[in-house]
């Protein structure tokens, strides 16, 4: 390992004017490291088709007009908002305009940036403590098989987690020189985190503030007064789009979705914040009955970062990060003067952030969530390492380091076993023993090889090496299967669908899910009606949409987005979903209703499905607005000529035509 650590002396090579591009060059290990992310991120990318559906559609709708793109509409007509904000997905929507709408359009940005937060994590590591404990970093998260399964994925964590990574490397730069141009940029970074996932991307935020404040390299009055101008930047970027939401006329503008006021306001503290943290209706703590489970992530505690959803996609080093994390504050004593300590507060309070918001949150969540948390680990493992093997240990002995060594890997060694007991994977079982033998016997090297620095190196990769052996297997067999869906998890096919859905005995995940989610059932087909976010059916709503396109167009109103999302991904079809994704989480009053219907943003409806098939959690969803639309409209009797399986045409009902209905819904309301 060439006495690990070799430093990156960034100051060295700026001052020498050397290149971005030279500097790369002169690291072959950062090459390698790219491009094997870049590999695993990108092979067979286009098997995840559209990924998930929903937010495909959402993306499809955006990149079809400027209104759409600007707003965050999730259907074509700009009836409703995607529950989200809209930076990942203006991203992928450009991507659409200039390429095309197709799978690579849509999902090799997302690649792009868990390749950039490889990097980013690499140089974070490597700043402080070389070049070997840099690419040990890099390499644990490039092998963390969430990290695989989200990069080739089109849910906006990519996107937040570059994001938070960036932060925390602005901050870093700025504990080297005390500039206040790079907590400005980090202001902006947490503050287009936060337009990406909204409460998710202020976890961060906390350690920043703390590590520049505590750290900086000048008077803590003028680190207080550059944090109040970081501070005002992310303020300024984070409120600009819910401040153009709050002040278009509702009118002007899709309803958001997630609300029951129409208000981004709304989504902001409850649906998308606090309720994920405390608890919300259709989340653990909120109307499911019972502790937890299923797609939310297994029951809250100290350990739910190591059962069967989680442990297997981010935890199995987590033992060698938390002994690494913790000898670096041991080390420098959190003195200001020590050039690790401002570090350390950034880095392992992220860490310790995500990790105890993730293992505590009571309301919705789920595992793929826990991909913002592989950064942050990764980086504590490779800085653990370059600050256990320095020369430059200070005051610390040969001996004391020594001992956390060994320490660390033997943590590292138990959280790995814990991972694989949870994880139930055969094919890895008979690891269990070499892998132990190899780490134990390499702690024990360590410890009685008085530190010899070939003695030690050679200990400490064959140790890294073996406790990334069943991660990597992972992360490669997510790469033999479509990682799509709702749910998106690294793993071999069945592992996936198995963690994607909180478990062993959950429901399936990916392709093989969409049925149960308004899509087509694997193998093509319409599928049937409800499911578990069920709507109108997809033979009855492709009816619908028959009938609408042959009656002069309009856009068909059902329950769910989840319903609609196929439709629109697939054809742009003029469908939305005025419930939500599931058909709970928004309640559109039925004034609204009658002026959507008035203005023409909606002109049929589907009801009658199963409004979000998990059980009666209390939210009423687009039940009043259905029921309003049932009393009110003109039912049609669809001829739906597509079963196939009985051969033979039949009808459906539940669907109505509200064609010129504006004023007797205008008067229900009243």
């Amino acid at each position: 390992m060439n006495s690990i650590p070799m430093p990156l002396e960034a100051e060295v090579q700026r001052k020498s004017g050397a290149s971005a591009t030279t500097r790369i060059l002169a690291r072959p290990e950062l090459i390698i490291l790219l491009v094997a992310a870049g590999l695993l991120y990108m092979w067979g990318l286009s098997k995840n088709g559209m990924a998930n559906e929903y937010y495909a559609a959402t993306v499809r709708a955006m990149s079809s007009s400027w209104h759409n793109f600007i707003y965050g509409s999730f259907d074509m007509n700009g009836v409703m908002t995607v529950d989200k904000p809209p930076l990942a997905f203006w991203v992928q929507s450009l991507s659409v305009r200039i390429f095309g709408y197709s799978s690579w359009s849509i999902l090799v940005p997302q690649a792009l940036m868990g390749v950039a937060t490889v990097g980013l994590t690499y140089n974070i590591v490597g700043r402080r403590f070389g070049r070997w404990p840099a690419f040990t970093a890099g390499a644990v998260l490039a092998l963390t098989p969430m990290t695989v399964a989200i990069s080739r994925h089109n849910n906006p964590d990519a996107m937040l987690i570059l994001l938070s990574v960036a932060a925390v490397w602005f901050v870093v730069r700025g504990l080297e020189d005390g500039r206040t141009r790079w907590i400005i940029a980090a202001g902006a970074a947490v503050g287009a985190a936060f337009t990406t996932k909204m409460g998710a991307g202020l976890l961060v935020l906390p350690a920043l503030f703390v590590a520049y404040l505590w750290a900086a390299p000048i008077p803590r009055k003028r680190a207080f007064g550059q944090l109040l101008i970081g501070g005002g930047v992310f303020i300024a970027v984070a409120a600009a789009w819910p401040v153009l939401m709050a002040l278009t006329p509702a009118a002007s503008r899709p309803w958001i979705s997630g609300t029951t006021d129409n208000s981004i306001w709304s989504l902001i503290t409850q649906y998308n914040g606090l309720g994920r943290l405390n608890g919300q209706m259709g989340g653990p703590g909120g109307g499911m009955g019972g502790g937890g489970g299923g797609v939310f992530g297994g029951s809250t505690g100290i350990t739910r970062l190591f059962n069967s959803a989680l442990g297997p996609q981010v935890s199995w080093l987590l033992g060698l990060a938390l002994v690494g994390g913790g000898a670096i504050a041991f080390f420098s004593r959190l003195r200001p003067s020590n050039a690790n300590t401002g570090w350390i507060i950034a880095i392992g309070g992220s860490f310790a952030t995500i990790a105890l918001a993730f293992s505590f949150a009571s309301g919705i969540f789920h595992p793929y969530y826990s991909s913002q948390l592989a950064p942050f680990t990764a980086m504590l493992v490779g800085g653990g390492i370059g600050a256990l093997t320095s020369k430059d240990a200070g005051e610390v002995s040969e001996a004391t380091r020594r001992y956390w060594l060994a320490g660390g890997l033997v943590a590292g060694l138990i959280s790995t076993l814990w991972v694989l007991q949870n994880a139930s994977d055969d094919n890895l079982s008979a690891w269990q023993a070499p892998l132990a033998l190899i780490v134990l016997g390499a702690a024990a090297a360590i410890v009685f090889g008085g530190m010899e620095p070939r003695i030690r190196d050679a200990a400490l990769i064959a140790a890294v090496i073996a406790l990334l052996v069943a991660p990597a297997i992972w992360s490669v067999q997510t790469l033999g299967h479509a990682t799509s869906g709702t749910f998106p998890a690294g793993g071999s096919a069945s592992a996936s669908a198995g963690s994607g859905m909180g478990g062993p005995g959950g429901a399936g995940r990916g392709a093989g899910a969409r049925g149960n989610f308004g899509g087509p059932p694997p193998g093509g087909g319409t599928g049937g009606g409800g499911g578990m976010f069920g709507g109108g059916g997809n033979t009855q709503l492709t009816a619908a949409i028959a009938y609408s396109n042959s009656h002069g167009g309009g856009t068909i109103g059902v329950e769910s987005q989840m319903t609609a999302s196929s439709s629109i991904a697939g054809s742009g079809a003029q469908v939305a979903g005025v419930g939500g994704f599931s058909g709970r989480e928004s309640t559109v009053s039925i004034s609204w209703l009658a002026d959507a219907v008035a203005d023409g943003r909606l002109t049929y409806f589907v009801t009658g499905g199963n409004i979000g098939g998990m059980g009666n959690d209390g939210r009423a969803g687009s039940t009043a607005a259905m029921d309003a639309v049932a009393k009110v409209c003109t039912a049609v009797t669809l001829d739906t000529a597509t079963d196939t399986t009985a051969n033979s045409s039949t009808t459906a009902s539940g669907f109505y035509d509200c064609t010129g209905k504006a004023a007797e819904l205008k008067a229900l309301a009243a």
